[in-house]
């Protein structure tokens, strides 16, 4: 076996990466292949040595010694168990060495994907600014992005933003070009032709011009772009055609209500499919979201299915397009809600955008926060559970999302559409025509929206006539545009608006439901509408009363895979610093469990799409300490006591500790990074008594127009302290053991945080970077690695009444209250 000292040569440079190695350089490192894949493992880089090879290169000088057992004790820890995802990031950063940095870049491939895309912001940071890092990194990226179009998408929205202020021809904008160009596409979906075109996706074959998105093959013209159609696979299309001939009045324009049909086309014996033009991006057409490809819907396909096979899509259809216009239209929504002067004209401009969104759905798109974890396609979104969130400048809103599980993002079939009608007909036109698909002829649904959201399956060819029927459903619809009340509508069943015949109710069944009523376990109370707070009211509500609700007013509640996932869409703030921030407080959060400190913390999710938006991850069940204020007219304490029971109840001490052990981990995460903007705005109350911080916009060096009001090291208000049971009680005295517990345990793996952080400050234009280096030194220090921990619990103690008594906290609350109105 050949040895990594017959590949690597010895380096004189004396560059020292941090455990004390001096490296070398290459001369035979393997190459890449075509597809971008480095070929050597980590197998074929053992760093063993024979007994025999060592006494039989003594070296002749003591210099040369050192330096060999400096570079055996290195390769043992790349190949020893110990050698893991955040190690490898930090050598791709500090070494300077090209062997290293093409072994470790072969390595990446041997780690588990979750544990690499923890540090995909790192990764494409390198990727843009450190040219020998890009080429190592190069062939992972492709061939992750082959793979996987869920990880294109992110990798192409992170070189977008990190890029920003670049160079317009840099390595990461051709990257990006590249991915977004369709060109990397699974292996097995590789024609022979476009084997001889592999050089494009190499490091310096890259650097050609840019390759430009081609379209998919044989797409016919078709429908007119205002028309509305439903995907309908041509096994399901023949299903629907009947024989019969429909008696006709007039014909109607295709602008009208029963227009929206797509009309069922016949295959003629030997004809060729023709498939519609894409209309990708265009909402009102029905198909915004829709690529063209038939590949999965095919008879091959479901041949493939029976015997267990995977079907991929071989008809050259633009695979990203789909999700990239969904996020597309989600951030244009938000773009165009911050334009309005007040909450109330953005919440109607909302429901209206997403009820057109919707026509467009179900579709081969999801949400990116929840992959690869919980892969999904979404269905629907009720726009009625939608909200406005407070914000003085921006209109970020948060959407509730109804999506079915699925095994695969690109080969799983997509789910029927399912529409649904406000026609209500007689009991002998129910009656199912036997030459018609049952499976195809869909009832009434609860959901009511624009008129474009409801068309008719199962009757063929029956939209182009003119009928009195029609002229009822448009009478209908009108009548359901003046009702006001939007929850009304909403949970409305269709059935019984139309009902010509009386409900009666038995005298048992009205005792009985009374009785559960009045003997029903107390629930929480809720806020009330505030049409200057809409969201107040939508986040109280527990989470699993809104699924429940929502799940019984969908057409897609049956389905067993059906779920509900939240987002929140936000334009116009730079996302980059709270990606930071999360990263920053799961690693915490993983060094506390492994140290066996019970300190609570809840990092969010962020997709950062660009330099201006983003999307983030809903906390459940919270909500922020200002509406808790301002809907309840009271104390923080008196509103435990109400949720929670009195002072010795099981239930209030229980929210009570975690009430201590939340508010000990963000004190710990305000100190270290210096979390600034601190109103009680920013602070989330959830159900089980944790409070939890958001909006990292403001850390490091970074505070609000530069005012340095909060110069405290953490926020801890004599409110707070009231919960805790007032100082010197038990709880506050825990309250400050977990402070030190969580520092002591924070500082034994101080140089993951200084890397984590290190590495984004490299050419980064983020504002928390003002002082360059200084302000990564600042954070180290706050680590207080000198002091004994008797020392440090004196420094807890001085820092937690230094936060009580601090004056400029209260101004700083002050001040939101008088300019923004946050109590």
């Amino acid at each position: 076996m050949s040895s990594l000292f017959d590949m690597l040569g010895v380096e004189e440079s004396g560059q020292t990466p941090p455990s004390s190695e001096d490296v070398c350089g290459t001369s035979g490192q393997p190459k890449s292949n075509d597809s971008g894949v480095g070929s050597s493992g980590s197998s074929q880089l053992s760093i063993q040595l024979s007994e025999n090879q060592e006494e039989s290169k003594a070296p002749k000088e003591n210099g040369e010694i050192s330096k060999t057992r400096n570079q055996s004790s290195l390769l043992r820890l790349f190949e020893s168990k110990h050698f893991n995802a955040s190690m490898a990031i930090n050598y791709l950063f500090v070494t300077k060495e090209p062997g290293v940095l093409e072994y470790i870049g072969n390595r990446l491939f041997s780690f588990k994907e979750d544990e690499v895309d923890f540090y995909l912001p790192q990764m494409v940071n390198m990727y843009i600014t450190m040219h020998p890092v890009a080429e190592v990194l190069h062939p992972y990226f492709v061939a992750r992005c082959r793979e996987c179009v869920d990880f294109s998408l992110k990798c192409a929205w992170l070189l977008e933003a990190y890029s920003s202020g670049q160079k317009k021809k840099s390595q990461g904008t051709r990257l990006r070009t590249l991915i977004l160009s369709g060109e990397l596409v699974p292996s097995k979906q590789l024609k022979r032709s476009e084997n001889r075109t592999a050089w494009k996706t190499s490091f310096r074959g890259h650097k050609c011009p840019a390759v430009t998105p081609k379209p998919a093959p044989d797409l016919l013209t078709a429908p007119r772009p205002h028309e509305f159609h439903t995907q309908i696979s041509s096994t399901e299309a023949e299903a629907v055609v009947s024989s019969k001939t429909p008696v006709r009045t007039h014909m109607r324009s295709r602008s009208d209500a029963t227009g929206l049909q797509p009309a069922a086309s016949l295959k003629l014996p030997g004809a060729q499919e023709i498939r519609p033009r894409l209309q990708l991006g265009d909402l009102t057409s029905g198909r915004a979201f829709d690529n063209g490809c038939n590949c999965l819907d095919s008879r091959k396909a479901a041949v493939n299915d029976l015997r267990g096979e995977v079907t991929q899509c071989m008809c050259g259809a633009p695979r990203l397009q789909p999700q990239l216009e969904f996020i597309k239209a989600l951030v244009s929504i938000g773009k165009r809600l911050g334009q309005l002067p007040d909450r109330e004209s953005k919440t109607q401009r909302m429901l209206a955008e997403l009820s057109t969104l919707n026509l467009n759905l179900p579709a081969r798109v999801w949400l990116p926060l929840q992959t690869p974890e919980f892969p999904h396609f979404v269905v629907r979104i009720p726009q009625q559970a939608a909200s406005v969130l407070n914000s003085k400048d921006k209109a970020p809103y948060i959407i509730y999302v109804e999506v079915v599980s699925t095994s695969d993002l690109a080969t799983s079939p997509l789910p029927r559409k399912i529409v649904n009608t406000l026609r209500q007909v007689k009991s002998e036109e129910q009656l199912q025509d036997p030459e018609v698909d049952p499976a195809l002829i869909v009832s009434a649904g609860q959901e009511t929206g624009s008129l474009s959201s409801f068309s008719w399956t199962g009757v063929p060819d029956e939209a182009e006539c003119w009928s009195q029927d029609d002229d009822e459903i448009s009478a209908q619809y009108q009548t359901l545009r003046r009702l006001q009340d939007r929850d009304t509508i909403s949970q409305m069943s269709m059935e019984s608006t139309d009902s010509r015949e009386p409900i009666f109710i038995a005298a048992a069944d009205i005792r009985r439901r009374l009785s559960e009523s009045i003997n029903a376990p107390k629930t929480r109370s809720g806020f009330k509408r505030d049409p200057e707070d809409p969201s107040a009211s939508v986040l109280k509500e527990p989470w699993e009363d809104k699924v429940r609700r929502i799940r019984e007013s969908s057409p897609y509640g049956h389905i067993p895979t059906w779920n509900l996932l939240s987002v929140i869409v936000k334009c116009g703030d730079d996302l980059r610093q709270e990606l930071l921030a999360y990263q920053y407080l799961t690693l915490l959060q993983k060094i506390w469990k492994e140290e066996h400190v019970p300190l609570y913390v809840r990092p969010y999710k962020i997709l950062v799409l660009s330099n201006d938006c983003g999307v983030i991850e809903p906390i459940l069940n919270t909500v922020s300490l200002h509406q808790v204020k301002k809907n309840s007219k009271m104390s923080l304490l008196d509103y435990f006591l109400q949720e929670y029971g009195a002072l010795n109840s099981e239930e209030f001490l229980t929210a009570q500790r975690n009430f201590v052990q939340s508010c000990a981990a963000y004190c710990i995460v305000s100190y270290l990074v210096q979390v600034k903007d601190r109103h009680n705005g920013n602070i989330l109350l959830d159900n089980e008594g944790h409070i939890i911080h958001i909006d990292y916009g403001f850390i490091l060096s970074s505070s609000p127009k530069n005012l340095g009001f909060e110069s405290s090291p953490f926020k801890l208000t004599p409110e707070f302290v009231e919960v805790m049971g007032g100082e010197g009680g038990d709880m506050f005295e825990y309250f400050k053991i977990l402070i030190l517990q969580g520092l002591v345990a924070a500082r034994k793996h101080e140089e993951k945080f200084i890397n984590l952080v290190d590495i984004m400050r490299a050419g980064s234009q983020l504002p928390c970077f003002n002082n360059s280096s200084s302000t990564v030194q600042a954070m180290k220090s706050r680590f207080h690695i000198n002091l004994t921990e008797e020392k440090l619990h004196v420094l807890v103690d001085t820092m937690v009444q230094q936060s009580i008594n601090s004056l400029t906290t209260k101004l700083y609350d002050n001040f939101q209250y008088y300019t923004n109105g946050i109590l």
